[in-house]
């Protein structure tokens, strides 16, 4: 019902911030520039603290091609154009600050990458400042604006809700919750006569299926939503027929079942429109980032890593008998099996010996780590502790079996003791490290450790990927959870 008109209000918003940041970066150009102007009015000592430049224009325009819309996409990734209409101060101000952390760290990466001496420092912070401010400004301006015009009654759409049930109840309950929307409800059509509803949440009823044709010909109406039992659905043919002919626009609430973690969304098959119910709250766009960044980043160490990793396949091959790789079979994104590779830590045999010990009714028992530790191999005991046994999953996560982030694959063996809600944590791909990786790993209990994969599915976003990413980092350095 929104989607479509808050689509043209993003991209017209997404315009004004390309427009904003494009200014904010010539006028940050313009001040480097002229930066000596300010010592006459000695805010700085008289000496040379900041150099003079002669880079010219048009060597920034690189720079400009690429800050403007890293600028955009990282608003537009952060949430800065959803619920436009609902959109807080505080909520504008955080989005802005995540926003420019990312825009430093990555274009600082690519600064060093591409040695890009002739970028100045301060000219990327004066572009910081001004742009921030310009955004806030501009963001806060726009929203104040329009939720005062909604309130005030400008700029709203008349509603006709079929329906007098306790779904239809709840939907006008929200509307009027929330003014700022700008839906006004001309009334409720009853889909069941002959009950003796009068009015739905305050808001009279105004006739029945029957009469929707006379109330679109006498009273102006922008848009018909249908809020009825499945049951009903039959019923309401001859009523959205009448909609297309009047040239109005009908919507139905697709509410119909009572999923308690499932999203509903919209999508189609060759023309047939079909609802679609998913845990998973990543979106394919979102999903194809996350790939490009485990492609990126798992390519790039095993190419930097990789005099690390013959030296530990030395050392291991070294110190004590069998294959340098320790290979298992694992289940992946809705259960696809394959094989994760791992540095071997233990001695040739081990796994036989440890076949029976049971990582899910066993795992938070002293003995469960007591017996794996007996078997470890003197390097292997620095590698299981620095989790440098891992980096071998580098190479799943490059041919897309794993990703850098996700819940810990499973071995096909605990799954049969797992418990129904256990099970949705195959919903999305495994990962190398997670929210138990940086939560205290081997001590926290397996029901906690389930807990943690499943709140990590219900709040994915790239930014929750980052900041795991970041915390994993002091997490394997001192080796905390590790045994």
């Amino acid at each position: 019902m929104l989607k479509e008109k808050e689509a043209v209000i993003r991209n017209a918003m997404i315009l004004l911030d390309a427009f904003v940041v494009s200014v904010a970066f010539f006028m940050a150009f313009f001040i480097r520039q002229h930066f000596r102007v300010f010592y006459t009015w000695d805010l700085f000592p008289s000496m040379f603290v900041v150099q003079d430049t002669a880079v010219s224009l048009s060597e920034y325009l690189a720079v400009f091609f690429f800050l403007v819309p890293l600028w955009c996409i990282l608003l537009y990734l952060n949430g800065m154009y959803r619920a436009l209409r609902t959109k807080k101060h505080l909520e504008i101000v955080w989005i802005l600050i995540k926003s420019a952390f990312l825009v430093t760290i990555i274009f600082g990466a690519v600064v060093f990458m591409f040695k890009l001496g002739f970028v100045s420092r301060l000219f990327f912070v004066i572009f910081m400042v001004v742009c921030m401010f310009f955004i806030l400004a501009e963001k806060i301006v726009i929203f104040s604006v329009m939720h005062y015009l909604q309130k005030r009654g400008y700029n709203f759409r008349t509603v006709l809700i079929v329906g007098t049930g306790k779904r239809a109840s709840h939907f006008i309950k929200r509307i009027h919750d929330h003014p700022e929307w700008g839906f006004r409800i001309l009334g409720a059509i009853d889909d069941e006569p002959g009950r003796g509803v009068e009015s739905v949440n305050s808001v009279k009823v105004i006739g029945t299926l029957a009469d929707i044709p006379e109330i679109l010909h006498t009273q102006a109406t922008d848009e018909v939503v249908f809020v009825v039992p499945r049951s009903r659905l039959s019923y309401m043919e001859n009523a959205i027929y009448a909609c297309e002919t009047e040239g109005v626009k009908a919507s139905i609430a697709v509410d119909l079942f009572d999923v308690q973690i499932a999203k509903a969304y919209l999508t189609e098959i060759d023309d047939i429109p079909l609802v679609t119910f998913q845990t998973t709250i990543a979106k394919e766009w979102q999903l194809f980032i996350k790939r490009a960044i485990d492609i990126i980043i798992s390519g790039l160490s095993i190419v930097l890593l990789s005099p690390f990793l013959l030296i530990a396949a030395i050392l291991i091959k070294m110190t004590s008998s069998g294959p340098v790789l320790f290979k298992q079979l694992r289940l992946g994104l809705n259960g696809r099996k394959f094989l994760l590779y791992k540095f071997r830590t233990m001695y040739k045999d081990a796994e036989k010996e440890l076949i029976n010990v049971n990582d899910v009714s066993e795992k938070d028992r002293p003995e469960f780590r007591k017996k794996k530790i007996q078997w470890m191999t003197p390097i292997g005991r620095v590698l299981r502790k620095l989790s440098l046994d891992e980096f071998p999953q580098l190479f799943n996560v490059f041919i897309g079996q794993m990703s850098l982030v996700g819940p810990r694959p499973t071995v096909p063996d605990e799954v049969s003791l797992y418990r129904t809600w256990q099970r949705r944590r195959f919903s999305m791909k495994p990962g190398i490290t997670c929210l138990w990786q940086v939560k205290g790993r081997n001590k926290i209990g397996f029901e906690d450790w389930m807990k943690l994969d499943l709140e990590y599915l219900d709040n994915w976003s790239l930014w929750l990927d980052f900041k795991i990413l970041a915390k994993t980092i002091p997490v394997v350095l001192f080796g905390i959870g590790a045994y």
